[in-house]
């Protein structure tokens, strides 16, 4: 299909882990009229997908606003992309490689909470900003001062899914399936339990939690334990891949029980691997199409579809989103000093992007609403919104 075929070009194109996408000048410019801002997202390995449409939003922004004014200067922005290869170890590196060798002034990044926090550390010592864009695991800015981000957090997704699953779905038990080697689908599970207990007042509510790990092809066992069960609903956050073999090999044992999930399974590859058998899949998400009621989303999607011609995804406008707030605390700061810069970003109130209002809290966490979306005819079709 084309996403897969632009992944398969964008990982060809990264090739040695760092590329310039935007040459405005040259890399020993960037004291004169160049800032540069860094990308570390996975353009290959089993994240990919989602890292190329978070770029995807990423490159759109700067297209639409390749340049910032600092102090009546005007600044040509450089995006510094480095392939993270949905790696921990890879992601710190290729921070490293974006502070020393490359020189940002900061950075956007990264899908996945892992690779998010893995790159922080690295980040938060050189004293460099970055701007998550769909990270959503608390401890990517817990302790981090230089770690913020656009999306909603994970205690608040879970508690999302589990109001979903208790009142929309009438769920008094659930079975849970994790991905234990991911920090993002772990986190994330244990908030949905603690909220499912709390709402249907039965600590013995989760009968149970079977964990996998990233790459795993065959579910039987797990899929064996949770069919004896008999769950009324299964809780199945994790990567999009998996999540999708998850569902189709479950529909093939005649597990019809509803399945749900997370913000992760909004890629086209979700429904490329789980086909007919992913059909009612719900899941909470960032951006709904249907609610883009900002005038930066208006533009967003009258953009995006001009040159796509299909519906974005959540963390496509994410992307869009994080740069947007990037050149607004570069401007704000009247530096493109890191430092200022980000002090600018950590007093970012009142940010009107596409995927709504940015205001940061004192963890450098954005409050936003979530939208729970439903696979539908093959598509990602809306439900409805809960705000926080």
């Amino acid at each position: 299909m084309k996403h897969a075929l632009r992944t398969a070009c964008l990982a060809l194109i990264v090739g040695a882990a760092v590329l310039p996408v935007f040459a405005g000048g040259g890399g020993e410019k960037t004291a004169g009229n160049v800032i540069k801002i860094g990308v570390f997202e996975p353009m290959t390995g089993a994240n990919a997908a989602g890292g190329a449409m978070e770029v995807e939003g990423i490159r759109l922004a700067n297209e639409l606003n390749p340049t910032v004014e600092v102090g009546g200067k005007t600044y040509t922005v450089e995006l510094v992309v480095a392939d993270n290869k949905s790696d921990k170890v890879e992601a710190a590196t290729a921070v490293q490689r974006l502070v020393d060798r490359d020189k940002v002034q900061l950075v956007l990044g990264s899908w996945g909470s892992s690779l998010a926090m893995a790159g922080g550390e690295v980040a938060r010592d050189a004293k460099i900003p970055v701007i998550g864009l769909s990270c959503t695991n608390p401890l990517v800015t817990a302790g981090n001062d230089y770690y913020f981000r656009v999306c909603f957090i994970d205690p608040f997704q879970g508690t999302v899914m589990a109001n979903y699953a208790f009142s929309d779905l009438k769920a008094k038990t659930a079975v849970i399936v994790q991905e234990v080697s991911n920090d993002y689908s772990v986190g994330l599970a244990k908030f949905f339990s603690d909220n499912f207990k709390r709402l249907t007042g039965n600590n013995n509510a989760i009968l149970a939690t079977v964990n996998y790990n990233t790459g795993d092809q065959d579910f039987s066992a797990q899929l064996t334990t949770i069919r004896s069960l008999r769950p009324d609903v299964i809780f199945a956050p994790g990567n999009y891949t998996e999540s999708a073999l998850v569902m189709k090999q479950a529909r093939e044992l005649g597990i019809d029980t509803p399945i749900i999930g997370g913000d992760t399974w909004e890629t086209p590859e979700f429904i490329d691997v789980g086909k007919e058998r992913v059909e009612g899949a719900v899941f909470s998400t960032f951006f709904a199409s249907e609610h883009a009621a900002t005038p930066q989303a208006e533009i967003f999607l009258k953009e995006y579809n001009q040159r796509y011609n299909k519906e974005p995804a959540a963390v496509t406008a994410l992307g869009y989103d994080g740069y947007l707030v990037a050149l607004d605390a570069i401007r704000r700061a009247g530096s493109v000093d890191p430092q200022k810069i980000r002090d600018a970003i950590a007093k970012t109130a009142g940010f009107v992007g596409a995927t709504g209002t940015v205001t940061l809290d004192e963890n450098g966490d954005a409050t936003k609403s979530a939208f729970i979306k439903e696979v539908r005819g093959g598509k990602f079709v809306y439900k409805t919104i809960v705000n926080p």
